[in-house]
């Protein structure tokens, strides 16, 4: 009875120890693209030089002012009710043209440390691209990237500024 307390207790040290980091200096992780679906292996076509700020950007001029960004409350991953017919404009816009894609660029305020960041700006972008196959967007057309706090659009330290870094880019691309 002994031994088998003995060794649950060893086990569960051990998985408590695999947890925790083995020094303090976690080396910045570099965003990465992450594709779903049966084209997860595809390639990304002047994407893959790590320069997001490039590919070309398509427009769809029957979509009117079809919103790019929605916003979201301060640690929160949930869509606004006032978001989701922009995301619902956007699934229209990917089921009308089957060889579009779009990229989900999830970013967050610098409140939180940098790797809470980069997860919370991930579940972001996962929560759009869960509304978007819901209403019927094929998975291959989706990609997610979380930038966490590390593409602000709003440098200062208000709420205004915070609540502006808080965002889901949609990025249409070729």
């Amino acid at each position: 009875m002994m031994s088998y307390f003995k060794l649950f207790a060893l086990a569960a040290i051990s998985f408590l120890l695999a947890g925790c980091p083995s020094s303090p200096n976690v080396p910045d992780p570099e965003p990465t693209d992450t594709a779903y679906g049966d084209d997860a292996g595809a390639t990304t076509d002047g994407m893959g030089d790590g320069s997001y700020g490039g590919g070309e950007y398509l427009d769809d001029p029957t979509a009117g002012e079809l919103a790019m960004v929605i916003y979201f409350d301060f640690d929160s991953s949930e869509v606004r009710a006032a978001d989701q017919d922009v995301v619902s404009r956007h699934a229209m816009q990917l089921g009308d043209n089957p060889n579009s894609r779009v990229r989900l660029e999830g970013h967050a305020d610098e409140r939180g440390s940098r790797e809470y960041n980069i997860g919370l700006g991930e579940r972001r972008a996962q929560a759009v691209r869960q509304m978007l196959m819901i209403q019927g967007v094929s998975a291959a057309q989706i990609s997610t990237v979380s930038f966490g706090e590390e593409r602000p659009v709003a440098f200062g330290s208000s709420e205004e500024d915070y609540a502006q870094n808080r965002r889901v880019e949609f990025k249409y691309t070729n």
